[in-house]
């Protein structure tokens, strides 16, 4: 894994935390950008204004270096992560132990883009390479803009993941 900068919430840059646990089971970044681009469904943790977490699933599309998230703008997840960008993203699949797999992404989601995503030509140079993957991930090879979906980028300051096929169990 690499040690990319990412923003902290001081607006300085801040490295890439590397995974300390689990070295032996972690995916490598390529294992890790190829499971981020078969995978469909994450599942966002956020923190309400009482404190309490919150988690919704939603779908995205990794780049390769940030996670990008097409939300309702008009959903419990907005209003928190405008409020507090922190968030903690699960991507994960197995069935059986053995199986089991995924990627955590810990970091600040910021808004990218107009708010809703309507297809203004401003914001298309920020969001081509993401709604350009999200088509082709979700529809066809196009992206469909509804004016309730806006754009969240959440690039990671750490990154976990684990990979219990490894394991030979």
């Amino acid at each position: 894994m690499s040690a990319e900068p990412a923003s902290s919430d001081h607006g300085y840059a801040t490295p890439l935390r590397e995974q300390r646990r689990g070295r032996r089971i972690a995916m490598t970044p390529q294992e890790r950008d190829g499971f981020l681009a078969e995978e469909r469904t994450c599942r966002v943790s956020t923190v309400g204004a009482d404190g309490a977490p919150h988690i919704s699933a939603l779908w995205f599309v990794w780049d390769g270096t940030a996670l990008w998230l097409n939300s309702i703008v008009k959903s419990q997840r907005w209003t928190d992560l405008t409020r507090d960008p922190r968030a903690s993203v699960i991507v994960d699949a197995g069935h059986g132990f053995g199986d089991l797999r995924g990627v955590e992404l810990i970091g600040q989601a910021e808004i990218v883009g107009e708010v809703p995503r309507t297809g203004a030509p401003e914001a298309a140079a920020l969001l081509t390479e993401p709604e350009r993957l999200f088509g082709e991930k979700y529809s066809n090879g196009t992206f469909h803009y509804d004016g309730r979906h806006a754009w969240l980028k959440l690039t990671p300051i750490k990154i976990v993941s684990w990979d219990f096929r490894k394991t030979g169990l």
